[in-house]
């Protein structure tokens, strides 16, 4: 079983007194499910499944908002008990029942002892329907995305860990270490943070079987956009969901996507997708100070995919790239910033939605730092480096002009600070509040 850090918030919640309902939220196929199940199973003697999209008939036990009379009818039905504190109630695909969501807020007010989870692979869609209103402030939100480089490591090489949670800037990793780390980089890169996908090749480690997978699971996206017809034109989503993965590392321009396409109808097929969690909006910041939100331009954003290995399948890339050396400098390296923004969004606070952010100066010189991060009260810019060497002119340049006294460059060099530049090896995104702190 694939281990991950939600189960650390899960036990949190399961800990609270009182306890809001808690609602799951990510994209399809990113183990929402089989992280609830496992956790269930470890932690309560009970687990009762009510599964919207395979049993559509259980809604009826919802047209009576009383948590009481739900359960009474939901354990009749499956001939399972509901005992508050000793059963996990689990709501799976609860976006097809509107009215298990505004249970929710009556099970926080008059049945909060019992522990009650819910999930939806299209919960975000969903939740910008009028009729789906919100319990706010009744209901708590973990946000889960595929697993991350240290997640991948806890399966594949566990004692790797703990090198990269003491490594500091004066004793960084051993070169040996680092150089196997970063072959662990180019594995991750290849196989993505897909739960399946990393199961498969934790079991028989066949890479052919792996992009069979992978292959299968974008399929799957494909065929879920007639879901998404009542927000989205099916046709504009897939336009869009095979153009992002060959855009990632550019500013977006509609145009790029099709210029035969109006462009209001492709920025509204990107936004659907946004919801659903595929892709991920890199938004322009001044990053003049914080909230990073305070100065946004959103007319100019790049975007992310929601997997690295993912965006390899679709790009046609082969397995055998696994083997050279530069994988990292394939597609001008969109992967390496691929990988740094599906990381940064890995590590950030679960209980909210993550956000990434970029900088960009056109005038006097065009200038761009791919990412730009909130660590506590610091704004620290990122610049990915997929080659060993590289010159950092937009780094420097963002210095100057906000005075920052630190900026952090994402490479695959050892862990250093020189000149006001903290050097971070891919392996360590995890770690970069604890650097930038110390």
């Amino acid at each position: 079983m694939l281990h991950r850090h939600l189960e650390k918030d899960l036990r949190h919640w399961m800990s609270q007194t009182p306890r809001k309902p808690l609602l799951i939220r990510g994209a399809r196929q990113v183990g929402k499910s089989s992280l609830v199940e496992s956790f269930a199973d470890q932690h309560f003697e009970h687990t009762v499944v009510v599964n919207f999209e395979l049993e559509p008939e259980l809604a009826a036990c919802f047209e009576n908002l009383q948590p009481s009379a739900i359960c009474q009818a939901i354990s009749a039905i499956k001939k399972q008990p509901i005992i508050p504190g000793k059963t996990l109630l689990f709501l799976d695909e609860i976006q097809d029942c509107p009215n298990a969501i505004r249970a929710l807020r009556y099970f926080k007010e008059k049945y909060n002892e019992l522990h009650v989870i819910g999930a939806g692979s299209l919960l975000d869609l969903a939740l910008r329907d009028a009729e789906f209103r919100m319990p706010v402030g009744r209901v708590g939100f973990l946000y889960l995305y595929p697993l991350s480089f240290k997640e991948f490591l806890h399966a594949f090489n566990p004692s790797l860990i703990d090198y990269i949670e003491k490594a500091t800037p004066a004793q960084p990793v051993p070169e040996a270490i680092h150089t196997h780390l970063l072959k662990q980089v180019r594995l991750y890169m290849l196989l993505g943070g897909m739960p399946e996908v990393l199961a498969s090749y934790q079991q028989n480690e066949d890479i052919q079987s792996v992009q069979a997978i992978q292959s299968s699971v974008i399929q799957t996206y494909d065929n879920d956009f007639g879901h998404y017809a009542s927000w989205a034109a099916p046709e504009l989503l897939r336009k869009c969901f095979r153009q992002v993965p060959l855009l990632i590392g550019s500013q977006i321009k509609y145009n790029k996507i099709d210029p035969d396409l109006r462009s209001r109808d492709l920025k509204q097929a990107l936004v659907v997708l946004e919801d659903a969690n595929i892709i991920q909006r890199i938004r322009a910041t001044s990053a003049k100070g914080l909230p990073l939100d305070a100065t946004l331009n959103e007319k100019k954003f790049k975007l992310n995919f929601i997997d690295v290995g993912l965006v390899k399948r679709c790009n046609q890339l082969d397995a055998s790239l696994l083997l050279n050396e530069d994988i990292m400098l394939l597609n001008r390296g969109a992967l390496a910033e691929q990988f740094v923004g599906q990381e940064l969004l890995a590590y950030s606070a679960s209980f909210d939605r993550g956000r990434l952010y970029f900088w960009a100066r056109d005038d006097h010189g065009r200038a761009e730092v791919d990412y730009i991060a909130a660590m506590g009260a610091n704004i620290i810019p990122i610049e990915v480096k997929a080659g060993a060497v590289g010159k950092l002119r937009s780094l420097k340049q963002y210095l100057l002009e906000h005075e920052n006294k630190m900026g952090v460059r994402i490479s695959e060099r050892p862990l250093s600070f020189d000149q006001g530049i903290l050097s971070v090896p891919f392996y360590m995104i995890e770690a970069l509040p604890r650097l930038v702190e110390g």
